[in-house]
């Protein structure tokens, strides 16, 4: 596909989820993005009320029109949709895949069981997309939130005051195509290279867990770091539904890099969602890594 293409139907959703009737949709799971995005939306006049799935959601919720939701709790969800006059909808916030078998289900669960039970096969993308389908099969328009809010994705070009050196390019640009082998067998979204050699892969441990594992990797016999190389990169799969679970970093990425000794961090421009922005940017200034975003061509990627 085209990048006049892709920004097109951008343009579009962007359109559609900012100047919809009724409110904002937004699905919560954890961390900060969910209440980012609804100062988002509303800053651009735009209504919302938050589903928080509990055990999940942050408790920042509260702050806005909300209604929590139980895994399970599908009934409650749709009867709480149309209630508020939500037919547009972000799914937004990271959340543990739930064991089904534990999960108490509402009779609005019970009337779409045989696809809920089909969540429970398959990769994280592979779901993720049965959700939209879902979703979208019920009437209701799904964006991504860069749709809504278009400044929490990362911009092209250095994002700090560090530049990545000539050595660091080659390395991102490994990066870039292990995370794009990777992505076509959903396993991850992030790699890590040092000096053209693969330290470590995303698998279903996340960015956190594979960035300690590097701490660990990267000490010498005498238990010390062996300096300052290497990249984090991160980027979408190959063929993604890029409406939800797209990558996303932040302060705690920004010091979990530094900890594992890595020069900087590179990420798909444009389809990384970054929490917290302005802290992320001080925050690499401050450790001395480089933050870049680099075009990653959706045509090319899969």
């Amino acid at each position: 596909m085209s990048q006049h293409r892709v920004k097109a139907e951008r343009d579009q959703q962007t359109s559609v989820a900012v100047a919809g009737e009724g409110p904002l949709g937004i699905i919560a799971g954890g961390g900060t993005l969910p209440a980012t995005l609804a100062e988002a939306a509303l800053a651009k006049g735009r209504a919302v009320h938050i589903l928080g799935i509990r055990g999940e959601a942050d408790q920042t919720i509260e702050h806005y029109p909300h209604t929590w939701l139980k895994w399970g709790e599908v009934g409650k969800l749709f009867t709480t949709l149309t209630d508020q006059g939500c037919r547009d909808l972000v799914i937004i916030g990271a959340v543990t895949r739930p064991d089904l078998a534990k999960v108490r289900f509402d009779f609005g669960a019970v009337r779409n069981l045989p696809f809920l039970l089909s969540l429970g096969i398959g990769g994280d993308d592979h779901v993720l997309s049965s959700v939209v389908r879902f979703l979208e099969g019920k009437g209701y328009r799904v964006h991504g939130a860069g749709d809504v809010a278009p400044e929490l994705l990362a911009a092209e070009g250095p994002l700090g005051v560090t530049t990545p050196s000539a050595e660091d390019r080659l390395d991102i640009e490994t990066g870039f195509r292990v995370v794009a082998a990777l992505g076509r067998l959903d396993v991850g979204q992030a790699a890590v290279v040092v000096k053209g050699r693969v330290l470590a892969v995303e698998a279903a441990e996340g960015t956190d867990a594979m960035l300690a594992r590097c701490v660990e990797l990267r000490k010498g016999k005498g238990g010390r770091n062996r300096g300052q190389a290497g990249v984090l990169v991160k980027a979408p799969k190959p063929g993604q539904e890029e409406r939800v679970d797209l990558p996303t970093i932040g302060s705690d990425t920004i010091k979990r890099a530094a900890e594992a000794g890595l020069a900087g961090i590179a990420v798909a421009a444009g389809r990384v969602l970054i929490a917290d922005r302005e802290a992320a940017i001080a925050a690499a200034d401050s450790q001395g890594l480089y933050l870049v975003g680099q075009l990653v061509p959706r045509d090319q990627d899969a």
